[in-house]
């Protein structure tokens, strides 16, 4: 048995690591799904642990549906949705809440496991532990998401679906990261150079442009402004100012579908930059630069996914694939920022 008082890495906790991060990437990807299809406040209660059973009988079904019936979406959205169709939007909130339940067990069982057995490397301990309650603030945050859409409005405020994404992300990004360590241990020397700082830039651009996506999904921005490279035949979006600073950036549909164009020319043209960058880099190892050229094709099929997209008007198989892709380019991105670090 490794001790983690004398080994710095763990193959067993990579791989722990790896599937925690592939199970928080599938639920990514049915939280975009729910909020395609307009199923996040389906379930009106949050709990925890009794909340993990479906509606058992057609008497249960019904009280849930009696539950939606009281918000605002089902009077001003779906006033002639039946209990059928309920039941076609609450799976896919009951399947992401569900997805939540899993991630949570998957990664605190194992972490339990691996400290009792002295498996984890020590320098990880601190991490791991970050990312366990980075966890259940992520559940906390989901319910405080979904509450904003239960009183007032028809939809979840878009703000508060950014925050639960960018938290979603981060943990994606913070296993990752921690998973390469774990299967690689700490690397003898650390490198220095100037990649270190442009690798992390362009990680931190692609977190933001995700971020500027779930603004454009809160808002469902996507259905307007349809045409590209233009806005409705114009540069700018006709109607792009909103009530105030904080009306504008957050919850003007122009707005938030400029500013995600604009990051991703932005983040399209850092891509070649870095690509470019690395097949010129003598002292860059050509792992490295395999990835740096992994970064860049992901960016231009996100980007032309992004227009179909938009030209589509968001259907349900294309804004997934979306939403997918931009994690994958996450991904991606974190490999290239974890890799630029060592010699």
């Amino acid at each position: 048995m490794t001790s983690f008082l004398r080994s710095d890495r763990s193959r067993p906790v990579a791989v722990w690591l790896f599937v925690v991060a592939a199970l928080v990437f599938g639920m990514v990807v049915v939280g975009g799904a729910t909020r395609l299809t307009d199923s996040g406040l389906s379930i009106t209660q949050w709990k925890p642990i009794m909340g993990a059973l479906p509606p058992m009988s057609e008497d249960a079904w019904r009280a849930n549906f009696e539950l939606y019936k009281q918000i605002p979406q089902y009077h001003l959205v779906n006033p002639d949705m039946t209990v059928e169709a309920y039941k076609g939007i609450f799976w896919w909130e009951w399947a992401h809440r569900l997805l939540g339940r899993i991630v949570g067990a998957a990664f605190a069982l194992p972490f339990a496991f691996f400290l009792v057995r002295r498996m984890l490397p020590r320098r990880l301990i601190l991490r791991c532990g970050a990312m366990l309650a980075l966890g259940g603030l992520q559940g906390l945050v989901g319910w405080w998401m979904v509450s904003s859409g239960l009183s007032e409005r028809v939809s979840v405020a878009p703000e508060r679906l950014m925050v639960h994404l960018g938290l979603a992300l981060a943990l994606f990004v913070l296993l990752i990261w921690t998973a390469l360590d774990a299967w690689n241990g700490a690397p003898r020397v650390e490198e220095r150079s100037d990649w270190r700082g442009w690798a992390l830039a362009f990680l931190g651009a692609v977190f933001f442009q995700s971020l500027l996506g779930a603004l454009v999904a809160g808002n469902d921005a996507g259905l307007v402004y349809n045409d590209w490279p233009l806005m409705n035949g114009s540069l700018l979006p006709t109607e792009y100012a909103g009530k105030g600073l904080w009306g504008t950036l957050a919850h003007s549909q122009g707005a938030v579908q400029l500013h995600h164009r604009l990051m991703a020319y932005a983040v399209f043209a850092a891509a070649i930059v870095l690509a470019v960058g690395a097949a010129r880099a003598r002292r860059l190892p050509q792992d490295a630069k395999l990835v740096a050229y992994a970064v860049l094709g992901g960016v231009v099929i996100q980007a032309g996914l992004g227009v179909w997209t938009l030209m589509a008007a968001v259907p349900l198989s294309l804004g997934v694939l979306h939403q997918a892709g931009a994690a994958i380019l996450l991904a991606a991105s974190t490999a290239f920022a974890w890799r630029v670090r060592r010699p």
